[in-house]
């Protein structure tokens, strides 16, 4: 079934067979653009220069960050070699809701609405008033998709559904504002030694009202999750290796 939208109505009420069919195809689509943001972090990593629209813009504790413009905001990349940590290790944290306790630890809700298939779930996160400034107060209904590629790379394709289905699935609440993680997401590609290389992509608009300057600054910082992320596999010394 065709969705489109609807200036009438605030939510949609779609089967979940519909459901699943939108979000398998938006996934899809997602999966791919994680994939060329990867290809083409490795042909800039050795120089900050611009190429296919990102530009390295600085290396710190050994992650390297990028940025391209799409419209008013910017999609942030993250990238890193991380040695001793297979990809399965690592693919155990990466996640959305692992990665969204690091973006902020007063996330206060997080959990699955919907399995609608073995790697392709429904989640909602909900920070809280103590939250930072760009996730007070709000909510996030996304997708979450995981898949292995033909080479063994690993990607975990996550971003907001459209406001109108989010709202049948999960009605806002009236004290929250309901932002959009356009598109999000890991690669990880096996090295040899039993490593990884890590690649992450976050596109962030909270909605309501932020100055844009002050959401870029932030999601520079969303992009360094990598970090922490990988101390949480080495504190687990019984994750299995893959």
């Amino acid at each position: 079934m065709p969705i489109s939208p609807s200036t009438c109505s605030r939510s949609w009420s779609i089967s979940e067979d519909s459901l699943r069919r939108y979000v398998f195809h938006a996934s899809e689509n997602c999966i791919q653009e994680l994939l060329s943001a990867s290809d083409s972090s490795r042909a800039d990593h050795e120089s900050l220069i611009v190429s296919d629209g990102w530009k390295v813009v600085t290396m710190e504790n050994g992650v390297e960050i990028s940025k391209r413009r799409s419209g008013s905001l910017h999609t942030f990349r993250s990238r890193r070699v991380i040695k001793s940590v297979s990809p399965h290790q690592f693919i155990t944290v990466a996640n959305a809701i692992d990665a969204a306790r690091e973006w902020d630890a007063d996330l206060v809700e997080a959990g699955y609405i919907k399995d609608l298939e073995e790697n392709l779930s429904i989640i909602r996160l909900r920070y809280g008033e103590r939250s930072k400034h760009l996730f007070r107060n709000r909510e996030f209904i996304v997708y979450e998709r995981r898949e292995t590629m033909d080479d063994g790379t690993l990607v975990v394709a996550v971003a907001s559904l459209p406001k109108e289905i989010a709202a049948g699935l999960h009605p806002k609440q009236n004290n929250s504002i309901r932002g959009l993680l356009l598109q999000s997401g890991w690669v990880v590609e096996k090295l040899e030694d039993n490593s990884c290389m890590v690649t992450y992509i976050a596109q962030l608009d909270p909605a309501g009202w932020l100055p844009k300057c002050f959401v870029n600054r932030f999601n520079t910082k969303l992009v360094m999750i990598i970090e922490n992320l990988k101390k949480q596999v080495l504190a687990c010394p019984t994750s299995v290796g893959g």
